[in-house]
């Protein structure tokens, strides 16, 4: 595509959430390498990682719950979680009319779950693209008419969707958008997925509207940096994401497991007080957040709390896990580390001292789990997200939009499974 390339304004809209951000921030420094200008919509906290990756800011303020306050989140009511991303739609929507009033894209990029991106991307008739962050749907359209049909049953008698649904209806007809709510959430025109293929829930069930691209990493400068021991001890990277990292019995038994073992020990604590924990053993360190990728790069096993960008990350490499899942596709991709053999799964109430230590000495040292993350690494890099992504939105920028599928066919078999097409519990992976 280089020598056909032309440089464009591209718009960026997400949701204040470093699940959803950070993954696309790879994408980003690859198209502004390529000469183009994004326009990256997001609240202002995360401005210092959005202009290293050399995009521009469009604030906004949210009407969101913080993204590190689980508790402010209402997760197991379905209804109020529908309720606050429409909300924040129509809440944000005016700002960003306004921002790009003098300076439309010529194409959209949108997380699932940023509402406005479609909507504004159909106001400026320009292409969009929608981002994924986890797991994508497989089911097809009989299902997704029955899935809808069970909804309406459930909510019936609820007063509170029905009037979600009437809102979400008029914020469609007012933009002159007849597609149904459910089209319009759910079943994207196009979309980049971070992962390969073969991790994907049904994988070989989802359309190829859905181009499994692998994670889009880059560099980041702005985490500072982490210095690896000296004393040659393997290292344990230990975290549990931005939102689910406040577990002060989970880290001391983590301490405990560790505290007279060969293990160097990196406990990323995030909220919580690091007095809690009081005084550590001189291979444990202890820090609110670590430059990530870097502590990967030299990690022999890492405690994660199962989000989808600490999974791909560890994938990438190379590094087999011990998933501690907590909340929403967490559980997902526990169950998906274990089929496809490339590492454990503990639930939270269950991580116990000898628990944990049990299970990062067995995948530090299973050759079956060290053969399968190593066929997974180079599945991961010859996908080379960022890069691939890229190479995507410049086929739509070029007006290719008719021939997505067919282009991502062809660049997944291009690319094919390579060495991943390792023996996993019977099936393949790829």
């Amino acid at each position: 595509m280089e020598s056909h390339r032309r440089t464009s304004h591209i718009a960026l809209f997400n949701i204040p959430a470093h699940g959803h951000v950070t993954p696309t921030l790879g994408t980003v420094a690859e198209l502004v390498r390529r000469g183009h200008r994004v326009s990256y919509a997001v609240t202002a906290e995360f401005g210092p990682q959005v202009r290293a990756a050399g995009a521009t800011l469009v604030p906004y303020e949210t009407t969101l719950p913080a993204s590190d306050r689980v508790e402010d989140w209402p997760s197991d009511d379905p209804v109020a979680m529908s309720r606050l991303a429409l909300d924040e739609a129509i809440a944000i929507l005016p700002g960003q009319l306004r921002a790009f009033e003098t300076d439309r894209p010529d194409l959209v990029l949108h997380d699932f779950g940023a509402l406005t991106g479609r909507l504004l991307a159909h106001r400026w008739q320009v292409p969009v693209i929608c981002l994924a962050s986890t797991h994508v749907s497989a089911a097809g359209p009989e299902e997704r008419r029955a899935r809808r049909e069970m909804f309406e049953e459930y909510f019936a008698d609820d007063p509170r969707w029905s009037e979600y649904r009437r809102g979400f209806r008029q914020f469609l007809d007012d933009a002159g958008i007849a597609l149904s709510i459910d089209d319009y959430t759910g079943l994207p025109e196009r979309c980049l997925v971070p992962m390969p293929r073969e991790f994907q829930i049904d994988g070989d069930a989802v359309d190829r509207r859905y181009a499994f691209v692998g994670p889009c990493l880059g560099k980041r400068e702005h985490q500072g940096e982490w210095r690896a021991p000296e004393d040659g001890r393997p290292v344990l990277l230990v975290a549990l994401g931005s939102a689910g990292s406040g577990q002060l019995a989970f880290y001391r038994e983590v301490v405990a497991a560790f505290t007279d073992t060969p293990w160097h020990v990196v406990l990323a604590t995030g909220t919580l007080d690091p007095a809690l924990l009081g005084p550590l053993p001189p291979h444990v360190e202890q820090h609110r957040s670590v430059p990530q990728l870097a502590v990967l790069e030299r990690a022999s096993a890492f405690i994660t709390h199962g989000g989808m960008g600490s999974v791909l990350e560890a994938m990438h490499h190379g590094v087999p896990m011990v998933a501690v899942p907590q909340v929403n596709d967490q559980h997902i991709n526990a169950e998906r580390l274990v089929d496809l053999g490339l590492g454990r799964h503990i639930p939270l109430d269950k991580a116990t001292a000898s628990r944990l230590r049990d299970a990062v000495s067995f995948v530090a040292s299973d050759p079956e789990i060290a053969a399968r993350t190593a066929a997974m690494r180079k599945r991961m890099r010859q996908l080379d997200g960022a890069v691939t992504s890229a190479d995507l939105i410049e086929f739509v920028l070029h007006g290719q939009r008719e021939h997505w599928q067919d282009h991502v066919a062809r660049l997944e078999h291009r690319v094919g499974p390579g060495d991943a097409g390792e023996a996993v519990n019977g099936t393949t992976v790829g």
